[in-house]
């Protein structure tokens, strides 16, 4: 195949991976919406103690003239299974699966066009990225993991993602800058995209988890109610949703760490320096000391919880502007995301 074929291969698999993707996020809000979460548990509860007092009912009999009376059990109404429950959830994992697939081809297909690595300008790291977060949220499931109600946020982020990819970002495929030809943007830029990733799926559980929280809290209050309390319900409990977010996040400090420290040696090797404030250098430091700040909130009682996850959202949201804005309203070094 020729590379402007591979190019168009490239560009079909992503329009189909964000076709799926949207299927996939109707699933999960299926799922979310008709008993996952914290509604299943509770509607599990109430029919397993019912299969625990099984209705009976009196019959009578007679032998001569004694009558004595029988408990018979009555029949059981069917119960909803779990496995009943969960199809959304399972169409939407399914769905989610395909979208990988598709998205795994379209990288290969870029790559192989463009004769490189496909993570080469602003288009190809929203590609790379969606796709590491798309495979963190497998690598969840496969190990077990209930974070099935994570998917409809997952997935409406990577479907707004490749969509402003494709919109706002998209260059066709080409060779990369002189400055970019190193063995350290295999290193590099892939442990940034791999750190993209894994930010999402924490920020998605941070979501989450706000979510269950105000629930807990307004239900204890005896004033829930409202739509965010309805989706709260459906949730888990919030303190599952906060270690999630916190694993993740922890997870993905030390890799952004090396993203920083690989960029500084790379940095020395193309411009005669480690390190010079440019705009890219300052908000990734920043990113990492916002999610260095929150961790150690994690570690201190009076931050805990809802103060820590509102400094990690802060943290993600300069992790999105260290990528997007910097690249648009200022000019350095960094300067290659083909805008």
């Amino acid at each position: 195949m020729t590379s402007q074929t591979l190019a168009q291969a490239s560009n079909v698999a992503v329009y189909g991976a964000m076709v799926v993707l949207t299927l996939a996020m109707v699933a999960f809000a299926a799922d979310l919406a008709l008993g996952s979460g914290r509604a299943r548990a509770v509607d599990a509860a109430r029919s397993g103690s019912a299969r625990r007092r099984p209705a009976t009912t009196s019959v009578g009999t007679r032998t001569g003239d004694d009558q004595s009376t029988v408990a018979v059990a009555a029949p059981a109404e069917p119960a909803r299974t779990e496995r009943d429950d969960e199809r959304w959830g399972r169409v939407g994992i399914s769905l989610t699966a395909l979208a990988w697939l598709l998205l795994t081809a379209a990288l290969v297909a870029r790559g192989l066009a463009a004769g490189r690595p496909p993570w080469g300008n602003m288009y190809e790291f929203v590609l790379t990225g969606t796709w590491w977060a798309l495979s963190v949220f497998g690598f969840l499931l496969l190990r077990g993991r209930r974070v099935v109600h994570l998917g409809v946020v997952i997935t409406g982020a990577a479907l707004v993602a490749l969509g402003v990819a494709v919109v706002q970002f998209y260059v066709e495929a080409a060779d990369l800058v002189p400055a970019l030809k190193s063995t350290w943007l295999w290193i590099h830029v892939s442990a940034a995209t791999f750190a993209a990733g894994v930010f999402t799926v924490g920020t998605a559980a941070t979501v989450m988890f706000l979510l269950a929280d105000r629930y807990e809290t307004r239900t204890s209050a005896g004033t829930a109610g409202g739509l965010r309390d309805w989706l709260g319900r459906r949730l888990p409990e919030a303190e599952s949703l906060d270690q999630t977010a916190y694993r993740a996040y922890a997870f993905a400090f030390p890799l952004w760490f090396f993203v920083l420290v690989s960029g500084a040696i790379w940095a020395e090797d193309a411009w005669g320096r480690y390190w010079g404030w440019d705009p890219k250098e300052t908000w990734s430091f920043v990113t990492l000391v916002i999610f260095a700040a929150y961790l150690h909130a994690r570690a201190t009682a009076g931050w805990r919880g809802r103060s820590a996850a509102l400094i990690a959202l802060v943290g993600f949201v300069a992790f999105v502007f260290n990528f997007v804005g910097v690249n648009i309203f200022f000019s350095g070094f960094h300067s290659y995301g083909g805008l």
